[in-house]
């Protein structure tokens, strides 16, 4: 189950980032994160920012909503999405994984 809980005005969500794949997708779960895989190079940022790109676009929410709150320069981050409580983000979440996100 994913590690997703209430914080500051929105939601904290635990993240495994894949960068350099062949497509930007959700890749389901992992020991509790949400295993993202994006296109771009974890080079200056890139990475970063198609992460946000891409779970805004999936969450309906804008991308300045997403943010990295820890591990910016890992693969493990820490992401905080204003606007979402816990239970809309895992719903939103489910609803583009099509339920093998849970």
């Amino acid at each position: 189950m994913l590690d997703v809980r209430d914080s500051d005005g929105g939601a904290t969500l635990r993240v495994r980032v894949i960068p350099r794949a062949s497509r930007d997708a959700l890749g389901g779960e992992r020991e509790g994160a949400l295993v993202v895989r994006v296109t771009a190079a974890p080079v200056d940022g890139a990475a970063n920012a198609a992460l946000a790109r891409l779970l805004a676009r999936v969450l309906h929410v804008p991308a300045s909503a997403v943010e990295v709150r820890h591990g910016a320069s890992g693969r493990d981050k820490l992401l905080h999405v204003t606007g979402l409580d816990a239970r809309a983000l895992l719903a939103r979440l489910d609803s583009a994984g099509g339920g093998a996100l849970r």
